[in-house]
C-alpha cells in the first residue's frame, strides 16, 4: 500500500510512505493500493500503558455517577435509572466521594432501592458502595456502613460485575473498536484475570484491532512461570498481537479513597493502606525477575513509592511504578538511577486536583509531578487507567501538556511536559514514523498539532493502521 502525501511532522513537506507487509518501507512502484492522504499528519500509533479493559467495557454500558456532587445526588441518579435497568443486580460506576458533604451509606441507598441489589463502584475502583440487598447477595451483611474499600472490596469486584462471558466479550470488542477510532494501536491490560488466556480467546474470535500486553497478577504468576512466559514473549495463538506483559502488584490504595500510603497523615488521621508489605513485595518481584518478567507496581502515595523503589533496588527488577501520584523529593533521582519507568495517567489531574489540595495540602508541588520526573531523567509512559479516565489518548496528551483544569484554573504548570515528549511516551518511544518501523500508524485529519489541551482533546482521527491493515477505516 502506498500512502501518498503523508506529512510525518508538522511543517514538513508531504512525502510518500510505502507499506510492505506489516512494515514501513519498500518500492512504491510496486504498490497495488494507493491511498491519498492529502498532506494529513501521520504519527506512530498510540498506546495506552495502563487499562483495565473489562472494567472499561462494563463501565461504558453502566450508569455513570461521575457527575454526582453528593451521596444524596448519586442516590437520585440511581433511583431514576432503576426502572430502565435490565439486570437484577444494578451496578453503577464512577462515584467520587472525597469532596462530598455527606457519606455514602447502605441506609441511604436502601431508601431508594428497597430490596433490589445495587452496587456503585468508585471512580478509582478502590471502593464499592452496597445497599443492604447487595450486601446480602454477596454474603457481606451485616456491614457497618455499606462502603467497602481496598482488600475488603477488591476480591469481590469481579463477582459484583459478573456477566455472561459472551456478553463481556462483545462489550470489550466494542470498546476496542472505539479505541482504534481514536488512534490506539496497543494497550497494556491490567484486568484482574488470566489475561493470556482471555486474549488468546478474544483474538481468535476476531477482536484483533489492538496489540495487547497481558498483565500477570500474582494469582497467575505460578502458571506463567510454568509456561516459561517472559515479558515480551508472544502469547500462542494470537498471531503476535498479544504478548506477555509485566507482573502487576498493588501495594497501596488511592487518593480518591484516601488510602494512598503517605509519609504524612491525612487530615482525619492515618497514613493510608499498605496492602503488600516490603518483604512480601521483594519476594514477588524477585521471583518474577528470576523468570523473565518485568514488574509493574501500583504505588500512589509517597511512602508507597519509596517502598517500591526500595524493592526495585533490592531485586534488580526492571519495570515501572504505576501512577506515582505523590513522590518524595529524594525519590525523583532514584527513579532515574534505578531505570524505573514512571507509568502515569495525566487525565487524573482533572479529577484529583481538588482532592490533592484537601488531603495532600502543602505537598501538591510534588503531586502528579510529571515535570520533576522528566527533569530528573525518568522515562515516562502515558496511559488512562480506564475506566478511571476514558480510554482516549488525546485526553491523556491534553492533560500532560496543559495543566488547565476544566474550570479554567491552571494547576502547577511546572509539571506540564512538552508535546513531543508526551507523544513519545504514548508510542513506546517512537517520536516519528520511520522506515523499517511496524506500520502501526494514526492518520490525523489535520496537518498540524495544536498546542492547547482543548485542541488536543478534540483531535480528529482520519484513520488507524495496525501492522499494515486499517483498524479504523478512512472515510470513503
Amino acid at each position: 500500500m502506498l500512502l501518498r502525501g503523508a506529512r510525518v511532522a508538522p511543517g514538513e513537506a508531504p512525502t510518500d510512505l510505502m507499506v510492505t507487509g506489516d512494515r514501513i518501507g519498500g518500492d512504491g512502484s510496486a504498490a497495488s493500493d494507493v491511498v491519498d492522504l492529502g498532506g494529513r499528519l501521520v504519527l506512530p500509533g498510540l498506546w495506552d500503558a495502563h487499562v483495565h479493559l473489562d472494567q472499561w467495557a462494563l463501565s461504558r454500558a453502566a450508569l455513570d455517577l461521575s457527575g454526582a456532587t453528593s451521596a444524596a445526588h448519586a442516590v437520585r441518579l440511581i433511583a431514576e435509572h432503576l426502572p430502565s435497568a435490565d439486570t437484577d443486580a444494578v451496578v453503577a460506576h464512577g462515584f467520587r466521594d472525597g469532596l462530598w458533604p455527606d457519606s455514602p451509606t447502605a441506609a441511604l441507598l436502601d431508601a431508594a432501592t428497597a430490596d433490589r441489589p445495587v452496587v456503585a463502584l468508585s471512580g478509582d475502583l478502590h471502593s464499592g458502595w452496597f445497599n443492604t440487598a447487595a450486601l446480602r447477595r454477596f454474603s457481606l451483611a451485616p456491614h457497618p456502613s455499606g462502603l467497602l474499600t481496598e482488600t475488603e472490596f477488591m476480591p469481590i469486584m469481579n463477582d459484583v460485575q459478573r456477566v455472561d462471558p459472551a456478553v463481556l466479550d462483545r462489550r470489550v470488542d466494542a470498546a476496542v473498536r472505539a479505541a482504534a477510532a481514536r488512534g490506539v494501536v496497543g494497550v497494556t491490560d491490567f484486568e484482574i484475570a488470566d489475561n493470556r488466556a482471555v486474549w488468546a480467546r478474544r483474538i481468535a474470535a476476531g477482536t484483533d484491532l489492538l496489540r495487547v500486553r497481558c498483565g500477570i497478577w500474582p494469582r497467575w504468576l505460578d502458571q506463567a512461570i510454568a509456561d516459561g512466559a517472559g515479558t515480551g514473549d508472544p502469547v500462542p495463538g494470537t498471531r503476535g498481537l498479544a504478548t506477555v506483559g509485566p507482573m502487576k502488584v498493588i501495594v497501596d490504595g488511592s487518593l480518591g479513597t484516601r488510602t494512598a500510603y503517605c509519609h504524612d497523615p491525612y487530615p482525619g488521621g492515618g497514613h493510608g493502606v499498605l496492602s503488600v508489605p516490603p518483604r512480601e513485595l521483594v519476594g514477588l518481584m524477585s521471583r518474577a525477575t528470576g523468570h523473565g518478567l518485568e514488574c509493574a507496581i501500583h504505588a500512589i502515595g509517597d511512602q508507597a513509592c519509596e517502598h517500591v523503589l526500595d524493592a526495585f533496588a533490592a531485586t534488580g527488577a526492571r519495570g515501572s511504578v504505576e501512577h506515582a501520584q505523590l513522590v518524595a523529593e529524594k525519590d525523583f533521582r532514584r527513579f532515574a538511577e534505578l531505570g524505573v519507568t514512571a507509568s502515569i495517567q495525566p487525565a487524573h489531574v482533572h479529577d484529583d486536583a481538588d482532592l490533592a489540595e484537601r488531603y495532600w495540602a502543602g505537598r501538591t508541588g510534588r503531586a502528579f509531578p510529571y515535570g520533576s520526573l522528566l527533569s530528573s531523567g525518568v522515562r515516562l509512559a502515558l496511559g488512562s487507567d480506564a475506566p478511571v479516565a476514558p480510554l482516549d489518548p488525546w485526553l491523556t496528551l491534553a492533560a500532560a501538556v496543559d495543566r488547565t483544569l476544566p474550570d479554567g484554573r491552571v494547576w502547577h504548570r511546572e509539571h506540564e511536559i512538552p508535546l513531543e515528549v508526551a507523544i513519545a511516551a504514548s508510542t513506546g518511544g517512537r517520536a516519528r514514523v520511520t522506515t523499517g518501523d511496524l506500520a502501526d500508524l494514526v492518520v490525523l485529519d489535520t496537518d498540524q498539532l495544536p498546542t492547547t489541551g482543548a485542541g488536543l482533546a478534540s483531535m480528529p482521527v482520519w484513520g488507524t493502521m495496525l501492522g499494515g491493515r486499517w483498524t479504523y477505516e478512512p472515510a470513503a
